[in-house]
């Protein structure tokens, strides 16, 4: 394989080809994914997966396009799905090509024919293009597309008996309107020719393997037609929640030139010129997106399935927006962020995307001020710190007094937390898996850098920012008796009260620790930064990020898969995390007094990601990893903190790039 592109080793069996995923999007929570061999293999799979203001979330419209040509007798179908017990068809054998890069493209060699065919999506705005170029070395050959379409939530599957279709035929092509109240159009240059049917028994193969519901019905409402005549033809399908019905093959064609050059534009205002950074930078595009009712910026935490994430936002808006000189993206995100902050909490979550705020995070609102703080240092953007600065000192206030969900300081200065809120939240019905109720080292951290920004940003803004040092002096005079842990040379993890009033201190040796020495303010002495990182490294550290619980903890599990109970039982208990090798990169260098050789270890560690970028979520990286060898990807194919941390470790710690 050349780089950015698969041939037919990769693609020529099912097995194989359902082993690596794409994904587009379009600026709007909306996207475009599936395998490379165009088997839908997850419920999340689809042409057209709209984000909707009303109502909140995204819904799947367009499932795929089943392509065939037929001449004589000969009928090549280039389509490919999984029924039970059979794959068919298996248009996967006629697949010789698949390019990632600039928009997908699959090129198909059915007989006497080539096939190529691109999907990009129309940025902002939920509309989904294909693009054929179909080849034909024989006359009298007809080319058929048939839209197997659908109308529900992403999440879930429906069945026949449970959806109906109404559709209105127009010289473009064919309005639907579904039962279920959602209106979408499909529009060609092709011959549209109703003729309604349901594909039954659809089989979502990683569905199946994490026990989710896995079979469903698609409906295809007619086909759209054309001769093939000898030489190169060209067409076009379109897909949207708008109105399409002018769309052209010259327009589409402007429309793909349009996003190819917006992307292109991202590559030259980031001023990176090396190509695996640029290579991350291409990635980030994914994940910003605006808010559909305000059209704020906001952060997809990652895809398939979550939406914005308040504290994946604020870890991922150095890597997604700055390093990218996004500046005024970056400000809008701060800005939403900021506008839905409620008693010193920014969100956790929404509902859905789009949907109503949920509060439960006790480290959202402390990454907020640490976000802000980079922003600042990249831009100098003095107005908008004064505009902001209330939300910081809210924050501030509302931690000191008490908060939501047991979050406030204690008479030691250090902030405790009731069960479930930090970023190791995994919950099973009422039971919180890694609850670390009590106070948690890297929220202590977070706590103590964010007091000492503040005290730095105030002062900048002439304000009285005595009070955040006399906090700040009471932590980190308390911090390393609370959390040292001397047999293991590093941090307890969690300290908490039993129900009888004792006094517990958890020695598990889990990655937290890291933000204790990688935050732009620590407490502890360079001998115990080092020894921090010495544990880490030897415990928790794999080339895909570091482990969640070391080997040796009678908790760990070393594999992520399985149902939701055996998932969320690993997902914080061994289970790899690429977002954290940023806080490690950093802390790295820093003990290692940034030395040539320890720019050397980083550097070879971040490009390990080279090879996953073209397995798993093609050109992305994956939320999660094995703890155990060899450390195979898992959770969202695409995920934003992991993307976005990877590629400001590289620029800022190891090129060196910064302000």
């Amino acid at each position: 394989m050349s780089e950015g592109r698969f041939g037919a080793d990769f693609l020529s069996t099912y097995e194989e080809g359902i082993k690596r995923e794409w994904v587009t999007g379009n600026g709007l929570g909306g996207y475009a994914s599936s395998t490379v061999i165009g088997a839908g293999t997850r419920t999340y799979h689809g042409l057209l997966v709209a984000a909707s203001e009303n109502p909140p979330g995204r819904f799947l419209f367009l499932s795929s396009l089943d392509e065939e040509i037929s001449i004589n007798e000969e009928i090549y179908k280039l389509a490919a799905h999984k029924y039970p017990d059979i794959i068919s068809p298996e248009g996967f054998n006629y697949l010789s090509e698949f390019i990632p890069n600039p928009f997908p493209l699959w090129v198909y060699q059915p007989g006497d024919f080539t096939v190529k065919k691109k999907v990009f999506m129309v940025h902002n705005s939920n509309t989904t293009c294909i693009l054929y170029d179909i080849t034909s070395r024989k006359e009298g050959a007809m080319l058929r597309i048939y839209p197997l379409v659908n109308s529900r939530d992403f999440h879930y599957t429906i069945r026949s008996g449970y959806l109906s279709f109404s559709q209105k035929t127009n010289p473009a092509g064919v309005e639907l309107e579904s039962s279920n109240g959602f209106i979408f159009s499909l529009s060609s240059n092709l011959e549209y020719h109703a003729d309604p049917k349901w594909y039954y028994n659809l089989e979502y193969d990683i569905e199946k393997q994490r026990a989710c519901n896995f079979e469903e019905d698609d409906f295809t409402p007619g086909y759209f037609e054309s001769k093939l005549e000898p030489g190169t033809s060209h067409f076009f399908i379109a897909a949207s929640t708008g109105d399409i019905s002018s769309f052209t093959l010259e327009h589409v064609d402007e429309l793909y030139s349009r996003e190819a050059n917006r992307q292109n534009l991202l590559a030259l205002n980031s001023k990176l010129t090396e190509p695996f950074a640029l290579k991350l930078l291409k990635a980030t595009d994914l994940f910003i997106v605006k808010h559909p009712s305000s059209g704020e910026n906001t952060v997809i935490a990652g895809y398939h399935w979550y939406s914005d994430w308040g504290r994946d936002a604020m870890i991922s808006l150095p890597g997604l927006f700055l390093i990218p000189y996004r500046f005024k993206e970056a400000r809008s995100a701060l800005e939403y962020f900021s506008r839905h902050s409620r008693k010193g909490l920014i969100p956790n979550t929404y509902s859905s995307f789009g949907g109503e705020p949920v509060y439960n995070a006790v480290d959202a609102s402390l990454w907020f001020i640490h976000a802000l703080c980079r922003y600042f240092a990249y831009t100098k953007d003095f107005l908008f710190l004064t505009d902001i600065w209330d939300t910081v000192d809210n924050i501030i206030d509302n931690y000191r007094n008490g908060t939501d969900f047991g979050i406030g300081m204690d008479s030691d200065y250090l902030i405790k937390q009731g069960p479930q809120l930090t970023w190791m939240d995994a919950k099973i019905g009422e039971w919180a898996v890694t609850p670390r109720a009590g106070k948690a080292c890297e929220i202590n951290a977070l706590w103590y850098n964010a007091l000492k920004t503040a005290s730095y940003l105030g002062t900048l803004l002439g304000k009285d920012t005595s009070l955040y040092e006399t906090l700040a002096a009471g932590v980190a005079s308390n911090f390393e008796n609370v959390f040292w842990n001397p047999e293991a040379n590093c941090l307890f993890d969690l300290v908490y009260q039993d129900e009888a009033g004792n006094q517990i201190k958890d020695p598990a040796i889990r990655p937290n620790q890291i933000f204790a020495v990688s935050l732009p303010y620590t407490m502890l002495s360079p001998e115990k930064e080092r020894t921090i990182v010495d544990r880490v490294k030897s415990d928790l550290l794999t080339p895909f990020g570091l482990r969640t619980l070391s080997r040796d903890h009678l908790l760990y599990k070393g594999q992520y898969r399985g149902d939701a109970l055996t998932r969320d039982t690993a997902y914080h208990n061994g289970t790899v995390w690429p977002w954290l090798l940023g806080a490690y990169v950093k802390a790295y260098r820093k003990v290692n007094n940034y030395s040539e050789s320890s720019l050397e270890d980083m550097k070879a560690l971040l490009q390990g990601f080279d090879i996953h970028l073209e397995t798993a979520g093609i050109g992305t990286i994956s939320e999660v990893f094995d703890g155990d060898y060899p450390h195979s990807p898992g959770g969202t194919i695409a995920q934003a903190w992991s993307v976005a941390e990877i590629l400001r470790a590289y620029v800022e710690d190891i090129i060196e790039i910064k302000p």
